[in-house]
């Protein structure tokens, strides 16, 4: 399936700006389950593109102004069309961090014993043979996305995996930590991942969230999981950025000087080509 995305970041400031450096996760980049047909990125100045140590395609820009300026407002704009080729189970490249730096606890996405001891219920801890069962991640999946009811408004993107799995509420990126977490605690890799998720009738999931498992750690290969939808992803996803968890790979994360106070608005249109 090809995908037009167009994703429109605006801000607006109180008072006037007087330096910004912000860094985009926002380049979907070509592989095993999709082909990036083409992409733009557009910034208030200019964009110097690199990679992170997980291998996404990122860009940093700095904005310097005056008083006298009286910059209030920037826009980031992303757009690009993608060809989803719905391949669910892909093999790392070598450059990539081995599975087991995946299973470092992280802040969002932490090993606890509660989670481990729900997570027993389908899938047994991990072997000594590194691989995991498929059809039980998915059982897993299924019983977090009823644990864990979606519902908007109901976190935020400080809240933790354990937070949420004990408010029994939140929304795609939340479902994704628990899932990352509770593998976590069970001794399988696990990662999450950002992206977007193209449905006529669920225009709120627009920007997505899911998570990468490891179903063998010794040939480096991973699943790509849907908690929200309790499936394996398909051609209705488009893969932006992939990290340890939420923190490691947001859309957008930069620090500022002046502005005051700051309100964005997030537009993600999606359509098929």
């Amino acid at each position: 399936m090809k995908l037009h995305v167009k994703h429109t970041t605006d801000y607006r400031y109180s008072e006037p700006l007087l330096y910004a450096l912000q860094t985009l996760w926002l380049t979907p980049q070509s592989g095993p389950a999709q082909t990036v047909d083409f992409w733009s990125l557009g910034a208030p100045e200019k964009l110097f593109p690199q990679h992170d140590a997980y291998g996404n395609s990122i860009h940093s820009y700095t904005f310097v102004g005056k008083v006298t300026d009286d910059v209030r407002w920037s826009l980031v704009n992303a757009a690009g069309q993608v060809d989803t080729l719905g391949v669910a189970e892909f093999v790392d490249a070598p450059s990539v961090p081995h599975p087991s730096f995946f299973l470092r606890p992280t802040h969002l996405a932490a090993p606890h014993a509660v989670l481990a001891e729900f997570g027993r219920r389908f899938v047994a801890p991990a072997a000594s043979n590194g691989k995991a069962d498929l059809a039980s991640l998915l059982a897993l999946s299924q019983a977090i996305a009823d644990v864990v009811r979606y519902q908007k408004n109901s976190t935020n993107v400080s809240t933790t995996a354990l937070q949420a799995f004990q408010a029994g509420a939140g929304v795609c990126q939340d479902q994704a930590h628990v899932m990352v977490a509770v593998c976590r605690s069970l001794g399988l890799p696990a990662r999450y991942v950002s992206g977007y998720f193209y449905a006529a009738n669920e225009p709120d999931l627009a920007s997505h969230a899911w998570a990468d498992v490891c179903i063998d750690v010794a040939q480096r290969r991973w699943v790509s999981i849907d908690i929200t939808h309790s499936c394996l992803i398909d051609q209705r996803h488009v893969r932006l950025a992939m990290g340890t968890d939420y923190d490691a790979c947001p859309p957008i994360k930069g620090v500022r000087q002046g502005g005051g106070e700051e309100s964005m608005t997030v537009s993600i249109t999606i359509e098929p080509v």
